[in-house]
């Protein structure tokens, strides 16, 4: 391992370690350790959410993709862009006004069932699990090519950091690591974009006319179709990731951190604008890695492309832009693993012993010590797990994540907020059909079985023809949010249902107003 790496390295983990321990102390109460207190401006909680939604899977493996399959590498930069403006138009608001710490506090404060909350607790725990087990195994394999140590010394790395995160600093250290990560992730974006734009002498149609001869696939590179050869495929694809960023627990947490339902929506603004142009940089890395690696040399490091950005950036900035790629990629893998873990924790903490357990009459103290126990617990069962699945192909548990915050949270979020006759049966009923229709499609799929050795976990016809079941279990959570409130004998409560509206787009109890 180079020198250069080790310093950048410790300099990324030092760095972390002091934002933790002054974290450590300014977190007192609860309210501290699930939403730092709610006291981000919408400029830092708009950065950390940029540093939640931009994962390793965006950083190294979109430009990757588009660096080996050119325009349907794209794809994926496309509906992680677009599933913002769901997120901006129809959830920051009403989430920020009517929720407290999880996405279950938004719904009870339409229906105080306990399974309700309960369904929710359990939807929220199986996307942060599925999510979590994905990264920490990409972690691991990314940090064993980027610094040359063994898979479950990487994985032990990424697991305690992220552990000493949570437990001593909660959501304040979370956020600030973040924050951190989104920084140094776009300033590196930005040092490579301009790097590869000054190769090309400014010159964007220049690009395109040499890239179209860089790769074996010719024009062809620059058309859609090399990669997504089943159109039903990629629509459902694009419909998991568009319409699941809105379901994301970890994602939809970040809301609670600020003050007030204007601050969430200058949140999602600042968020948009730099995702967005993060988006718009891996074009100019993709493309970069396809003309000065070359995707002999790509894939060679890594058959999925996960190393094109790290070996542009050695190509074109030698290596010290190398070392410097490396340890944001690092950074990155740290940042979103910590929020994972502190939205499965307050789902089991929160929701299951604060709420059903101990029904809410908890205190402030149990509080503080069943979240720190939940961390540990969800950390510990993640790195457990992500040990034994170094071998799995984990690239579903990322879709599948997607796909169950699509069919089971959003249904009920949306019907909890815009439809006045939506009851107890009809949100249970939305959000078991969506979670557990995605997860028996998903084990019926083509990511599951496949006929040919080693392309999925086992040998085999899939019995599902999609990959992604978000086109089919998406409806499906819809249907049944819809079919489960129609056929229950329980009336919807009117007048709780237009306090709720009344709250979701005023935040009217909130401020007093």
């Amino acid at each position: 391992m180079s020198p250069t790496v080790i310093v950048l390295f410790l300099i990324i983990v030092a760095l972390t370690l002091v934002i933790t321990y002054w974290a450590s102390k300014q977190t007192q109460t609860t309210g501290d350790f699930y939403t730092a207190g709610g006291e981000l401006t919408g400029f830092q909680n708009g950065i950390a959410i940029s540093g939640d939604y931009l994962s390793a899977a965006s950083f190294l493996g979109i430009a990757g993709s588009i660096a080996l399959y050119g325009f349907d590498g794209f794809f994926y930069s496309i509906g992680f862009l677009i599933a913002y403006l769901v997120v901006l138009f129809l959830v920051a608001e009403p989430l920020r006004n009517l929720g407290k710490y999880t996405l279950a506090d938004m719904i009870n404060a339409r229906f105080d069932a306990k399974k309700v909350r309960g369904s929710a607790a359990l939807s929220t725990v199986t996307i942060s699990l599925f999510y979590m087990i994905a990264q920490l195994v990409g972690a691991g394999a990314l940090i064993q090519l980027l610094f040359d140590i063994p898979y479950w010394i990487a994985v032990l790395i990424v697991g305690v950091m992220m552990t000493i995160y949570v437990l001593f600093g909660g959501m304040i250290a979370t956020s600030w690591v973040q924050i951190v990560k989104a920084v140094l992730l776009m300033a590196g974006m930005l040092i490579i974009s301009f790097l590869v734009l000054l190769k090309f002498n400014f010159n964007i149609g220049e690009m395109f006319s040499e890239v179209k001869t860089a790769t074996s696939h010719g024009a062809a590179y620059l058309k859609p179709g090399l990669k997504y050869t089943q159109p039903l495929d990629t629509i459902s694809l694009m419909l998991a990731l568009v319409l699941g960023t809105a379901g994301l627990p970890h994602i939809l947490m970040r809301f609670f951190t600020v003050k007030d339902a204007k601050t969430a929506r200058s949140s999602v603004i600042t968020a948009t604008w730099t995702i967005g142009i993060f988006y718009v940089l891996t074009l100019f890395l993709g493309f970069g890695a396809a003309a000065f690696v070359g995707e002999t040399k790509i894939m060679e490091a890594n058959p999925g492309g996960n190393m094109a950005a790290p070996l542009l950036a050695e190509a074109i900035g030698g290596e010290i832009l190398f070392a410097f790629i490396s340890a944001v990629a690092f950074a990155t893998i740290l940042a979103v693993v910590a929020g994972l873990v502190l939205s499965g924790a307050s789902a089991f903490a929160h929701d299951l012993y604060g709420q059903i357990i101990k029904k809410g009459k908890a205190t402030d103290r149990q509080q503080m010590l069943a979240a720190r126990y939940a961390a540990l617990a969800v950390s510990v069962l993640s790195i457990v797990l992500a040990l034994f699945a170094q071998y799995l192909n984990v690239a579903f548990l990322v879709s599948l994540a997607f796909c169950i915050a699509a069919s089971a949270n959003l249904p009920v979020i949306l019907y909890t907020v815009y439809w006045k006759r939506f009851n107890t049966s009809g949100a249970v009923s939305a959000m078991l059909v969506g979670l557990f229709s995605a997860l028996v499609l998903v084990s019926m799929s083509p990511s599951v079985f496949s006929p040919t050795e080693g392309a999925a976990l086992f040998v085999g016809e899939p019995i599902f023809p999609l990959s992604n079941p978000a086109l089919v279990s998406v409806p499906l959570g819809f249907l049944a949010g819809y079919v489960g409130t129609i056929l229950s004998s329980s009336k919807a409560d009117a007048k709780r249902y237009a306090k709720v509206k009344v709250k979701a787009n005023t935040g009217f109890k909130e401020t007093g107003n």
